[in-house]
Formats: structure tokens, sequence, C-alpha cells
């Protein structure tokens, strides 16, 4: 076996042999379900914030806001809204988290669903940590307020409060109240 044979055999056996972590838990289509219930109507709310709505969002949510253009999910059964919800991918450390944030009519935080998940598994905060966030009002979303972390799943618990601010706080401002900042 020649020299670059043997080199080609090695790395393909190290690409082979290293873990694969991602983990998709639910299609786009399931979470809809998960976050409306069967037979909902879904209709997408695309959101457009200027530069002063931005800089309020971010203010109000304390994360960066990383595009000019986010959507909502709303579900409705017989033009009834039912809830929002929003998917949110970021970066945990070096790989995505998908989220759902799921809200109420009112804009109520009901649910935190994992999507997707990259990273190791042990770095995944477990669905229950997930609950200590609902009907939090956007003020306590915050780990200086009692929110509970995660030993081993700092990053991801952060990063998942993120989310959860942002969304919150671009409902305040571009679904609940617009217009006014």
């Amino acid at each position: 076996m020649s020299h670059n044979t043997k080199l080609i055999l090695f790395l393909w056996l190290m690409a082979t042999a290293l873990p694969s972590f991602a983990t998709i838990f639910y299609s786009k289509n399931e979470a809809m379900v998960l976050a409306f219930g069967e037979g909902a109507q879904i209709e997408n709310l695309s959101l457009f914030p200027d530069e002063q709505q931005m800089a309020s969002i971010q203010k109000e949510a304390k994360v960066k806001l990383d595009s000019a253009m986010f959507t909502f999910y709303v579900g409705k059964q017989n033009d009834k809204i039912l809830g929002y919800a929003a998917i949110e991918t970021i970066t945990v450390r070096t790989k995505p988290e998908t989220l759902m944030v799921v809200l109420t009519s009112e804009g109520v935080l009901r649910n935190v669903y994992t999507l997707a998940f990259h990273e190791p598994p042990e770095y995944q905060p477990p669905e229950r940590w997930f609950e200590q966030l609902n009907n939090k009002p956007l003020a306590e979303l915050d780990f200086s307020k009692g929110i509970q972390g995660v030993s081993g799943a700092t990053l991801s618990t952060r990063a998942a409060v993120n989310s959860v601010r942002k969304v919150i706080a671009l409902y305040l401002a571009m679904v609940k109240n617009p217009g006014k900042n």
C-alpha cells in the first residue's frame, strides 16, 4: 500500500469514526402540530423591524438581532388566534441548536421545544428545564432573577434564554404594540 493510499484510508477511518451528534427531533410540520394541534391553520407573519425598532428590541431583549427579517407562525382555528411560534436557530458553541418558542395568543411564553440539536447530547438542556421559563415575563427571563442553569449545559441554556428573550421582545414591539417605541 502506498503512502498516499494509507493516508487516505487513515483520514477516511477518522472521519467515519468521529461521533456525529446531530439530532433532529421534529420536522417543521411536526413542530407546528406540537405548537397548535392537529388541523390548525398556520399563517406566516413576516416582520421587518426598522433601525429604531431593532434598537428598541435589542435593548429590551438584551440580545443582538442578527437579521432585520423575522417570521412568526400564527396558529389559527376558525379565525381565532391560538398562538404564535418562532423557530430560532442559534450557534451554541460551534454547532447549531434549533428551538421553537411558542407564545399564547396574548404573547405569554407557553412552551419551548428543541427541534434540533447538533452539539454533543450532554450539552443539551433537558425539556423539563424549559418549563421554568413558561409564563415568565420578559423582565424575569434572566439567570440573575431565578432562572436555574444546567451544569454542563451553560452555553446551551444561555443561548435558549437569549432566544426566548428575543422572541418575546419582537412580539411585544412588532405584534402587540406595533409603532410604539
